[in-house]
């Protein structure tokens, strides 16, 4: 049975890092000289030469220094080695709106799976130079330092973030209810456009509540560890733990979890 030790969970998270950090500075390279935008799908799912280039170097990394280990990216999917137990999980550009409106709220998003479970997270904003780390079992940190979740006890007391998926236009199930329910009971909320940042913020206490549907692995593998290792609490709507191949999530510091699921399960009828 393959058992992943210290020494290769230190290797893999300092891959993890440099990997994020090139990346980023890829974005911000980018950023200053101009890119082009393609459409996916829809007209309004974009994906930029930065998306794909940002790629590309953290799968250069992993593959130097990782060959066998499976890769799970935003713009190329599954690649390769199914049966291995771990498994890179990338958004190289989660907040590609953002950044092609010159919006400086992205970031490069880099989870690692073992066996099916969360084991590291690394989300690194360039705009910044924050990079948000955590390791099951081992806390979380922003740029080296400890961080944890807020104290905020109430919902009413609370800042709450969400976001919308690129069909909010034309689905039934679109979180607009919930978003007008919360807004009527939380001291404030904001939406950034990245649900890594949301993730991360919530893990440093910028933010007290988190919840939104239809997101991808990519969006929160990272940003799940990082929550639950600064002390936070990460599940579906209905209050389940959590998968990142599933539908619904919420995140939060814990104490206005409970509140934060009676108000989703109400506007959903359950």
């Amino acid at each position: 049975m393959f058992k992943l030790t210290p020494t290769e969970l230190k290797a893999i998270t300092e891959v993890a890092i440099l990997a994020a950090r090139q990346s980023g500075a890829i974005l911000l390279d980018y950023a200053q000289k101009g890119f082009e935008i393609h459409r996916k799908d829809q007209a309004i799912n974009l994906v930029t030469e930065a998306d794909l280039h940002s790629e590309q170097a953290v799968l250069q990394n992993i593959r130097q220094a990782f060959p066998d280990h499976q890769i799970l990216s935003e713009e190329q999917g599954l690649q390769d080695i199914p049966t291995h137990p771990i498994k890179w999980i990338i958004d190289p550009l989660d907040g590609t709106t953002n950044f092609a409106h010159g919006f400086p709220m992205y970031n490069v998003s880099i989870g690692v799976e073992y066996d099916g479970t969360c084991i590291l997270g690394v989300v690194y904003d360039p705009t910044r130079n924050e990079l948000f780390l955590g390791q099951k079992g081992k806390g979380a940190t922003l740029n080296g330092a400890p961080i944890q979740v807020s104290d905020t006890p109430k919902l009413n007391e609370a800042l709450l973030v969400t976001g919308f998926a690129y069909d909010v236009h034309t689905a039934k199930d679109n979180n607009l209810k919930e978003f007008c329910a919360f807004t009527l009971r939380a001291r404030g909320m904001r939406r950034t456009g990245t649900a890594a940042i949301d993730l991360c913020y919530i893990a440093c206490g910028r933010f007290d509540g988190f919840w939104e549907l239809q997101l991808n692995p990519w969006d929160t593998a990272a940003g799940k560890v990082i929550v639950e290792e600064a002390g936070g609490k990460v599940t579906n709507y209905a209050g389940e733990p959590y998968s990142i191949y599933g539908q619904t999530i919420i995140a939060s510091n814990g104490l206005i979890h409970q509140e934060m699921i009676d108000v989703l399960q109400l506007q959903r009828g359950k």
